[in-house]
């Protein structure tokens, strides 16, 4: 466990979350899944 002082001088990074499709950012509505497939 860090001390008080060792946190003051140097504090704690938050972890940074990676995505799993990082081409979705800009668009997430395309992400969803395609559940019925037609054939005409």
């Amino acid at each position: 466990m860090a001390t008080t002082n060792q946190l003051v001088r140097k504090p704690r990074k938050r972890q940074v979350t990676k995505s799993n499709v990082p081409a979705l950012q800009a668009c997430p509505q395309r992400r969803g899944v395609c559940t019925t497939l037609q054939c005409r």
